[in-house]
């Protein structure tokens, strides 16, 4: 194997980047092999499910995050290793790496259950989800050309090598938010599945008309949706003011709860209020629910339980966000493992895309050149802003026909305004375009 080789390996599976770390004597199979001092590489690896592994002793709770993992041989085959996973460590916080050479049919076991100083480990996420990874003996020849680069870029403990589909993905996208940014006003319209252009008339249609002049088509999964970056718009009253807007960061659907036990009728009947512009027979559930803050509408004050404020650390791994009523039930959460699941890798490269809506005729939207870029984020850095009131519980539930066939709507939404989104991200800059 050389370098060479190995980069056609992994572009022809798709992959955009290669992660090299240089392994310590003790990373190996029987301590693990360590990913580094936070939850950031989560932003990297495409997780299928995170379990939250409890203990009597806090030093010992962690997370378990089951990752697509294979190894590639000296001759090019491919071999999945299917017991691999990350071990989170919330109390330093750290992660480690697991489980790769059991249940695999050609391991690297030679050099990964040993204790060699300067083995390289590379490793790259194929197109189609899977982690693929190569590991390199210190004095072979593919370990020399790796020494001999003098410039490399860097994430984390690992050293980058960009291949050639990715170098330019940030350029590409700029260019195609100015080409949008030209158009000026666009009737408001949105993607079905299966790329077809249908007229959109909701007053959320913001983002679905930049989806779709981006190509991008709905789906319910947490990947990014354009070139490896999460694109999201918010409203703005002028293009000179998008530090003043409020941002939906995501959506998702309790956990746990009266809200999942009970169902979402006996939540809104029990927490809910009537419609407070006299629509009859309507219930909604709605209004800014801030940590540590009882709301006077829903009386439900929202928690973070198992997260250490003062540390900004997580110290429970079955913490959870919790709306809690005056008896102290949970009326509706959201585990820490789902939202810690959704939030990295959705979020590593994000970008947010300020628009104007004219809704005096045919709705239209208008796209700003003054974008706002975060990459690099952690859990965590959420966690920390919603103890502090930064971000927020606003959600969007109603109950039509309440006393003869209940509708409801649910749209469950965690917010910020646009002046602390860079308190979520390493790295947060606003380019204007072109």
């Amino acid at each position: 194997m050389n370098l060479k080789k190995l980069k056609s390996l992994f572009a022809d599976n798709g992959c955009n980047k290669i992660y090299i770390k240089k392994l310590s004597p003790n990373d190996n199979s029987k301590n693990q092999v360590y990913f580094g001092g936070s939850f950031e590489i989560l932003n990297i690896l495409p997780i299928s499910e995170i379990k939250a592994e409890e203990a009597g002793d806090w030093n010992k709770e962690r997370f378990k995050a089951s990752i697509n993992f294979s190894w590639i041989s000296d001759d090019g085959n491919i071999y999945p290793a299917p017991n691999s996973q990350l071990i989170l460590y919330p109390k330093y916080p750290e992660v480690r790496f697991s489980g790769f050479l059991a249940k695999c049919e050609n391991p690297p076991s030679e050099l990964m259950a040993q204790r060699l100083a300067d083995r390289l480990l590379f490793f790259a996420v194929a197109k189609n989800g899977v982690v693929l990874g190569y590991v390199a003996a210190p004095d072979s020849e593919i370990a020399k050309e790796f020494n001999n680069i003098k410039q490399i870029s860097e994430h984390g403990v690992f050293k980058v090598i960009d291949l050639p589909q990715a170098v330019n993905n940030r350029e590409k996208l700029l260019a195609e938010l100015y080409r949008i940014h030209e158009l000026g006003w666009i009737t408001s319209k949105r993607l079905d599945g299966d790329r077809n252009i249908l007229p959109c008339l909701s007053p959320n249609c913001g983002g679905y008309t930049l989806e779709a002049e981006l190509g991008i088509t709905p789906n319910g999964y947490s990947e990014p949706d354009y070139l490896g970056w999460e694109v999201k718009q918010f409203g703005v009253s002028n293009f000179a003011r998008i530090n003043s807007a409020v941002i939906t960061l995501m959506t998702p659907e309790p956990t746990d709860g009266i809200y999942k036990t009970a169902g979402a009728e006996i939540f809104i009947k029990q927490y809910g209020y009537a419609d407070r512009t006299g629509r009859e027979n309507r219930m909604n559930f709605g209004g800014i629910h801030k940590t540590g803050i009882r709301h006077p509408l829903t009386n439900l004050e929202m928690q973070l339980i198992g997260f250490d404020t003062a540390s900004g650390k997580i110290r429970n791994t079955n913490g959870r966000i919790a709306l809690v009523d005056i008896k102290n039930n949970e009326a509706s959460s959201w585990s820490f493992s789902s939202m810690l699941l959704h939030w990295n890798r959705k979020h590593n490269q994000a970008c947010y895309v300020p628009s104007l809506s004219d809704t005096t005729q045919d709705r239209k939207y208008k796209y700003g050149n003054n974008i706002i870029l975060g990459t690099g984020t952690d859990f965590q850095l959420f966690l920390k802003q919603m103890a502090i009131g930064n971000i927020y519980y606003d959600p969007g539930i109603k109950m039509e026909d309440v006393s003869t066939k209940p509708k409801i709507k649910k749209r469950s939404q965690f917010r910020i305004k646009s002046q602390h989104l860079n308190s979520l991200y390493y790295n947060s800059e606003t380019v204007s375009i072109p």
